[in-house]
């Protein structure tokens, strides 16, 4: 059952303003992305998430199907099951390795084992990230997108922008036009995640589930709070950039004169 392995959260249609250019590498081309997976429910939602982001998507039920897809697709990144019914994800890492297959293809492990054993064999095995089941399709995005950025220097070397308030991931600076923002660890990280879905709209639950790292059923204040204080620091300085949809969540988008 699908239910298992995704969050409510990630069953949420895509929104219509996708951030343009977020899934091609450094010279422009499309990302390409071999999703391995048994169960079709899974690969069918991530086929669509990914082709959403404009990623080229292959899929491959079995690990020696993902294995002969390394050869004839040549992806960019694999997005890897464990629990496969042949091979283990952990055996065609192996395979790949001691073959030669492939040359370095990194490797996003997606999978229901989730013992600190498995975690330590997948990143000795030579795994660039780990993701557990059930998990959240919108994390998957953006960990999919990071990894790119460091292995093909897709993306914008790590720089998010709307209008002229800018974002570094690497230096941890923020910047509206030339002055210089000062942000706590958790506005930064606000920040961020806003940045990376700008011109949608994110719930409260979203943002107290990424930024956070706890689903909240309760009052979300805090997250009224900490906008509240980007707010100050970032609107303050130009046209309103942080924009709430009353009933729905929050959206950070260019002035209505700039779009």
């Amino acid at each position: 059952m699908v239910q298992k392995a995704i969050t409510s959260s990630s069953l949420d249609s895509p929104s219509p303003s996708a951030p343009s250019g977020a899934s091609a590498l450094g010279n422009g081309a499309p990302a390409r992305i071999l999703v391995v997976d048994d169960e079709q429910s899974i690969t069918d939602l991530l086929s669509m998430a990914l082709r959403y982001e404009g990623m080229e998507v292959q899929v491959a039920n079995l690990g020696r199907q993902a294995l002969e897809a390394v050869t004839s697709f040549r992806p960019h990144l694999i997005v890897l099951d464990v629990m496969l019914p042949d091979l283990s994800g952990f055996d065609v890492l192996q395979r790949m390795s001691r073959d030669g297959i492939g040359g370095r293809v990194p490797v996003l492990f997606l999978t229901a084992r989730d013992t600190l054993d498995d975690k330590l064999r997948g990143f000795t095995l030579g795994g660039d990230d780990y993701m557990t089941k059930p998990f959240s399709v919108e994390e998957l995005i953006v960990r999919v997108r990071a990894i790119l950025r460091r292995a093909h220097g897709s993306g914008d070397g790590g720089r998010l922008q709307v209008a002229d308030l800018r974002l570094d991931e690497e230096s941890h600076e923020v910047f509206r036009g030339n002055t210089s923002i000062e942000l706590t660890p958790t506005e930064f990280k606000l920040l961020h995640y806003l940045l990376l879905n700008a011109g949608r709209v994110v719930s409260k639950s979203q943002i107290l589930d990424r930024v956070w790292n706890y689903d909240f059923d309760g009052n979300a204040n805090v997250v009224e709070i900490y906008i509240s204080y980007l707010r100050k620091k970032i609107d303050s300085i130009g046209p309103p950039l942080i924009h709430t949809v009353r009933g729905v969540g929050y959206s950070i988008r260019r002035p209505p004169e700039q779009q």
